[in-house]
């Protein structure tokens, strides 16, 4: 790139969706240089810019913020300044904690109205109607509230809770999605408690249809725990002829940090993965090593799963190994981020199989092999 660039011309190299206007608004927080003038006053861009802005729109993409992105940037590649760096961000990092603490507080708020089935509605509006008139300034008022909401909460023993009538009114657009999906998501959202999570749940294209042949062929289903394995709904799986296997096969094994560590510790779990049938489905929700070497012996060929569920635990390797994941041509579900679990990963597996074998009033027909 031997010419100057204008500005149009800097974000068509960028790509992104980066608009002229967010050029000028990063000119102004300090997270661009300020470009030379042409003599008709037009804003000329070099190659060294459009590095520069590739790296903010990575770093954003990424989920950093804009004031992170600048302390990130500023940072000479200096073992002294890295440090200071560290504390900046480990700083911030409190500071959006607490922010989101104060907003899942509102979302809790906005939950208790917005979250209520028909049963409810007649007090829910009342409550939305008193809130209006509601005096903060005295004790009164704020016992007022207390009896809102009280109020409101009485409903809750004259009723079950109706959760489709729920989540229709709480979870974000998936209109988009198959019916299958939507299905999958609700049951994730409901294992956890959190709605958020539906933005964050990732399917490969061909993962629903895929892991759906695979079940119908009876293929082997295996998990890294036995926690994982004693969620999964054991009574339809063998209807279908699926075999489950566990990877890390030790009952007293419970938790991701002594499942991180016995994989580490002994061979014998690592050679055992290399010896899961072509196929097969691998639910991973506890150990991160594990769906690290699964994606590391998917790459190398030497296993070849029809889907591969990565919800395991932590928030560093289990971050890395969900994007690795998502990098591989191999089917998958998996959760952005660090959440995910034993309960999530066998959810998912879970739905999957109700897809293909719907619960009769009774299915004690099913019985177990």
């Amino acid at each position: 790139m031997s010419k100057n660039l204008t500005i149009k011309e800097l974000t068509e190299a960028v790509e992104g969706n980066v608009t002229p206007r967010m050029v000028r608004h990063y000119h102004q927080l300090g997270l661009l240089p300020q470009p030379v003038r042409s003599p008709s006053n037009y804003r000329l861009y070099t190659k060294n810019d459009v590095i520069r802005l590739q790296r903010i729109v990575a770093l954003k993409q990424q989920g950093f913020q804009l004031n992170h992105i600048r302390q990130i940037l500023e940072v000479e590649p200096s073992n002294d300044t890295t440090p200071s760096l560290m504390v900046q961000l480990q700083q911030q990092y409190q500071a959006v904690m607490q922010q989101i603490s104060q907003l899942r507080q509102t979302a809790s708020a906005l939950e208790g109205l917005l979250g209520r089935d028909r049963d409810c509605e007649i007090m829910q509006a009342e409550v939305l109607a008193q809130l209006k008139l509601l005096d903060v300034e005295t004790k009164a008022g704020l016992g007022g509230l207390e009896k809102l909401w009280s109020g409101l909460d009485a409903q809750v023993h004259a009723h079950p809770e109706a959760f489709a009538e729920s989540l229709q009114r709480l979870l974000p657009d998936l209109s988009h999605r198959s019916e299958i999906e939507q299905d999958l998501i609700s049951k994730l959202v409901l294992a956890c408690g959190d709605v958020s999570l539906a933005s964050f749940v990732r399917l490969s294209d061909q993962a629903i249809a895929t892991s759906r042949e695979a079940l119908k062929s009876g293929c082997q289903v295996v998990v890294d725990i036995p926690t994982v394995g004693a969620a999964l709904d054991m009574t339809r799986l063998a209807h279908l002829g699926c075999r489950v296997e566990t990877l890390i096969d030790n009952p007293h094994i419970t938790t991701a940090t002594e499942a991180e560590k016995a994989f580490w510790q002994h061979q014998e779990w690592r050679e055992k993965l290399h010896q899961v049938s072509p196929n097969c489905i691998l639910v991973i929700g506890y150990a991160p090593s594990v769906l690290l070497s699964v994606c590391k012996a998917i790459q190398k060929q030497e296993i070849a799963p029809a889907l591969v569920i990565g919800m395991p635990v932590g928030f560093s390797h289990a971050p890395a190994a969900s994007r690795q994941l998502m990098q591989l041509s191999v089917p998958f579900i998996t959760i952005q981020g660090t959440l995910g679990g034993g309960l999530l990963a066998a959810t998912a597996l879970n739905s999957l199989v109700e897809s293909l074998i719907e619960k009769p009033d009774c299915h004690c027909y099913l019985s177990r092999t």
